[in-house]
């Protein structure tokens, strides 16, 4: 156990180390340590080998007071981490011996994109002002800087997707004049700055200009964004590569970003038990999927910045980014490395020199198998979707609990499904399941594989896996039932977006973020109804 004096000094030491919250998300929305990185219990076996790859590194798991740290804990061990300690009484006792708490997600990439802000006084457009433009008719490039998911589900009228580690590679096809001004937006405030920034140091004529509050801002303005958008950047042309691999090579020069060689890869991710390595591939998605080097994790530029801490979980890692050359590799070093992540490489020449030094590439997205997946599935009992379905017609019928994300519980389960958050199994479920028969579904049976021992341990008289999961159910033609019908537990595992959640909500994350200090605190509360913390 560690106590929450010594987790401070942990914190302001210069030892290399992980903080991991295991609550839900939800949760830790509400209230987390700052530079904690949010890791549910349930995504452990999944993600936790990306974030920390060095099984000797010193490892401290909170929840809110003790109850599921310390079986997050035991999932570590048996992956092999050998440093792992629990805080005592876990958030509660932080807070009771008087540290900060802070609110939000990715809260120290927020942090940093106000201090970009103020630090390199970018330029504002206000949504009134920016719509008084486009009526008055004015020329201008809108360009959206977030996941062309995230713009498809609402843009600012006539944007074009560009993600942001995409801008400096691709700015130069769609602007048409050097007189045009640029507008770069996001939902809300860390990728329009940020974005902006980026293309402002290429040293283009164009006016470029971040919009203030993007789309949020718009919709309080009272403007309706545009839904369903599919402009997308053209393939880049010669000139366009052109002008950001000079606009790049500044960069790297400015920042002294530095390059790593296909060997030197190799041989950090051969230490990487031993050494922290986060090897990230910040191109398209699709790029990726048809290629990419052996054992990079995809982390698009732009959301790399934004959510740093989704991709890189201790500090003093080394970093090593690729694409297909070199523009979008730089640009989002050049961010890190201004973010004070202090051992950040670029892979020389990309994917094509891996290739040529003989690098594995695989395709696909990349999916990794879970720790003990394989083990588990090895001793699971299966039932086939059609099996499962004449049990469900007869008099004895089992229990059918789904481990899901609660979101796509309520897209669609089996039907009579129980929801129960994985992470939470030991604790929420010996009611349910006390002597019953149970199978346990998701979407394609591998988490509900890994659920099998949490329920067995809970009580249940038999636990079997639905074999290929909700996805198999569908494939044979069987009914579903959608909707939040059968909650076992809080659904606290997926978060909303402010815009998701109205115009208060969004009001709120607004005033929030912008008045965000160096250590991640706001005088403002994140949501209404939720009290500062």
């Amino acid at each position: 156990m560690m106590t929450p004096d010594a987790l401070a000094a942990l914190l302001q030491s210069r030892t290399g180390h992980a903080l991991l919250d295991v609550r839900e998300r939800a949760a830790f929305e509400r209230g987390h340590v700052y530079r904690a990185t949010s890791l549910p219990r349930r995504l452990l076996e999944t993600r936790l080998p990306r974030l920390v790859s060095a099984l000797g590194t010193p490892i401290v798991l909170y929840d809110d007071a003790g109850a599921i740290a310390p079986l997050a804990a035991a999932t570590l061990a048996a992956m092999g981490y050998r440093d792992v300690q629990v805080l005592a009484g876990g958030l509660t006792a932080w807070r009771a011996s008087g540290k900060r708490v802070v609110q939000g997600l990715n809260v120290p990439s927020k942090v940093f994109g106000e201090q970009a802000l103020h630090r390199y006084h970018t330029p504002e457009l206000t949504c009134p002002e920016l719509k008084a433009k486009i009526d008055a008719g004015e020329r201008m490039l809108l360009v959206d800087s977030r996941t062309p998911e995230e713009y498809s589900r609402g843009c600012i009228p006539g944007a074009w997707s560009v993600p942001g580690a995409e801008l400096v590679l691709r700015i130069a096809d769609l602007a048409p004049t050097p007189d045009i001004p640029i507008v770069v937006h996001c939902g809300g405030r860390t990728r329009s700055i940020i974005g902006a920034e980026s293309l402002r140091r290429m040293g283009l004529p164009n006016p470029i200009i971040a919009l203030k509050n993007g789309t949020m801002g718009w919709q309080l303005a009272g403007y309706e964004p545009e839904r369903g958008a599919a402009r997308w950047a053209p393939p880049v042309s010669a000139r366009s590569r052109a002008v950001g691999e000079a606009a790049a090579e500044r960069v790297a020069k400015d920042d002294g970003i530095q390059f790593i060689d296909p060997a030197g890869v190799q041989a950090a991710l051969a230490r990487r038990a031993e050494q922290n390595v986060a090897f990230l591939d910040v191109r398209t998605a699709e790029e990726y999927a048809a290629g990419h080097p052996a054992g990079s994790v995809w982390a698009p530029g732009g959301q790399v910045i934004q959510a740093t801490d989704e991709y890189v979980g201790v500090r003093d890692a080394t970093i090593v980014l690729t694409c297909d050359g070199f523009v979008r590799a730089v640009m989002t070093a050049s961010w890190l490395s201004r973010m004070g992540f202090p051992s950040v490489r670029v892979l020389r020449g990309g994917l094509e020199a891996w290739k040529a030094a003989g690098g594995a590439v695989e395709t696909g997205p990349g999916a990794p198998v879970p720790f003990g997946y394989e083990a588990a599935r090895a001793r699971a009992q299966t039932v086939t979707p059609r099996a499962l379905q004449a049990e469900l017609g007869g008099g004895a019928a089992p229990l059918v609990i789904d481990v899901d994300e609660s979101d796509a519980y309520a897209a669609g389960h089996v039907p009579g499904a129980l929801w129960l958050c994985r992470s939470r199994l030991e604790l929420t479920a010996p009611g349910a399941v006390a002597g019953r028969a149970v199978v346990v579904t998701c979407a394609d049976g591998v988490m509900s594989t890994l659920s099998v021992a949490a329920l067995e341990a809970a009580g249940a008289g038999s636990v079997r896996v639905l074999a290929g999961g909700k996805r198999a159910w569908a494939e044979a033609g069987l009914a579903g039932e959608t909707g939040a019908t059968k909650l076992g537990d809080e659904a606290d595992d997926v978060v909303l977006k402010p815009y998701q959640r109205g115009r208060d909500a969004m009001l709120a994350y607004l005033r929030w973020e912008e008045d965000l200090d160096a250590e991640g605190v706001s005088p403002h509360a994140l949501l209404p109804g939720v009290p500062k913390p």
